[in-house]
């Protein structure tokens, strides 16, 4: 027996082109893009599928366009789709794990990460933070490294625990440099900047977590299917009250990846096989599941050929 567990990328995998397959392949994946866009009253699919780069980029597109491809990929899957035993998205796709999960209908969810893009750039605007990628090092020694450098008024955390020797770091510029230099002393063979807004994931989102709770409590969340695993905990959530705590929460605290792909490992019982399937753009998440959780049946699913493929294969 085989339980399905889906994985929904995060911001950066966006690109030009994205999804534009799917809606030329699927109706259910055309459908799903016209539906988000009427939702937003943005025509995100065009941003999409034409740009230009740096609009889809922006952090306010940037995050529902990722959410959209997910949400069109899992409507193309149509009766494919059944047989999930949970879910688990990496920061904005922990939105797209609950539309899996029945939690929430694509447009709402979109709506949702317009919103908390659009909180998380207004909160870099107001106090600019940057992230960086620490790569060759063990997160306790990044963590370590944070501690060290970390000052009255000038932060930097450990914000993305992405593999055992990759953790992204994230806070006030002056205390990410520091701390990428902290960890380069202590033996990292990288530190690289990240394009972003701002200093996500870490105590310089707090005014965005506090705006974006208001939005998770008027959104329709319905109990999900199957458990999504949390960003913030790396624990299994089955009911609604708690998803919407711990989005809320996501926005400041680190996304314990490592832990969730441990944990999602473990949701397969006894006598059934976990099968991984990413949707949405890139290979980035079954990349970093091979590293967690080595030998772990996974596949990625982001063009109408693979969706294709898939599908005839299932």
């Amino acid at each position: 027996m085989v339980g399905l567990i889906w994985l929904c990328p995060g911001q950066g995998a966006q690109k030009v082109g994205m999804g534009k397959d799917l809606a030329e392949a699927f109706p259910a994946a055309r459908d799903t893009f016209q539906a988000i866009d009427d939702a937003l009253g943005v025509a995100l699919s065009k941003i999409m599928f034409e740009g230009p780069e740096d609009e889809l980029t922006a952090t306010q597109n940037a995050q529902p366009a990722i959410l959209a491809h997910s949400a069109a990929v899992f409507a193309a899957l149509g009766s494919k789709a059944t047989g999930a035993i949970g879910a688990a998205g990496h920061s904005l796709g922990e939105y797209s794990a609950y539309v899996t999960a029945g939690a929430l209908e694509a447009p709402a969810a979109a709506k949702l990460v317009r919103r908390r893009g659009e909180l998380m750039n207004k909160a870099g605007e107001e106090r600019p933070g940057m992230m960086a990628a620490i790569l060759g090092l063990a997160t306790a020694q990044v963590e370590a490294a944070c501690h060290e450098v970390s000052r009255q008024g000038s932060v930097a955390v450990a914000a993305n625990l992405n593999a055992p020797d990759q953790t992204v770091i994230s806070g006030d510029p002056e205390a990410v440099a520091r701390a990428g230099e902290a960890c380069k002393a202590r033996g990292a063979k990288r530190v690289v900047p990240l394009k972003v807004s701002g200093a996500f994931h870490s105590p310089l989102m707090a005014p965005a977590a506090n705006h974006l709770q208001l939005a998770l409590e008027r959104a329709p969340f319905q109990d999900p299917a199957f458990p999504v695993i949390a960003n913030a905990t790396a624990e299994a959530v089955k009911d609604t009250g708690r998803a919407r705590r711990l989005l809320a929460d996501q926005l400041t605290a680190p996304v314990r990846w490592v832990e969730c792909m441990q944990h999602a490992a473990r949701l397969a019982g006894e006598g059934t096989e976990a099968r991984f399937v990413e949707i949405g753009p890139g290979t980035v998440l079954a990349g970093l599941l091979k590293r967690i959780v080595p030998g772990a049946n996974v596949v990625s699913l982001g063009t109408a050929n693979e969706v294709t493929k898939y599908m005839e294969a299932a």
